[in-house]
């Protein structure tokens, strides 16, 4: 069996970076989060990128040198004590090639040398096929179905994904 795996770099998010938070704000890329955005709801999300101080935002980039999407992380909330959630949207010319898990895998490697959270969890929605086959093929452990504010103030049910970024690697 041969497996086409991709290979990625993360570039830590620039201020020139706006133009893929707009390719990305689409009907079809956010289906499954609430819909497009208000421009100024997209300008506040670059900013919030630019300043995050904990965690980190990241264009994904192939071998070939093409912006393919992006991956993050940060911390919040989870259940009564600090967690970094991640966060990916690959470009629909970039989808089906490995490029969202691979870079999965390497959020994973840059969370764990992070100074903070023991887990990383990502919550897609139960009804995002594509974006739960990057959780398991990126090694997370699925925990359980919840339900989940996004955007504020809409709940959708998604699935809760867990890596323990203390683990070996290669162990959940």
């Amino acid at each position: 069996m041969t497996e086409n795996v991709a290979r990625v770099d993360l570039v830590g998010w620039g201020k020139d970076d706006f133009w893929l938070l707009e390719r990305t704000n689409t009907p079809e890329m956010t289906d499954h989060l609430g819909g497009p955005e208000s421009a100024e709801a997209l300008e506040a999300r670059h900013r919030r990128y630019l300043e995050l101080a904990k965690g980190g935002m990241f264009r994904v980039v192939t071998a070939e040198g093409e912006t393919a999407g992006s991956i993050g992380f940060w911390e919040r909330e989870w259940r009564g004590g600090p967690v970094w959630e991640a966060g990916w949207s690959v470009l629909p010319e970039f989808q089906g090639r490995g490029i969202a898990a691979a870079a999965a895998r390497g959020i994973v490697r840059v969370a764990r040398e992070a100074d903070g959270n023991r887990y990383l969890h990502a919550f897609p929605s139960v009804d995002h096929p594509a974006s739960n086959g990057v959780c398991r093929k990126a090694g997370f452990e699925l925990l359980e179905e919840v339900s989940f504010e996004y955007p504020k103030g809409s709940w959708m049910t998604c699935n809760d994904w867990r890596t323990d970024l203390q683990a070996a690697p290669g162990q959940r």
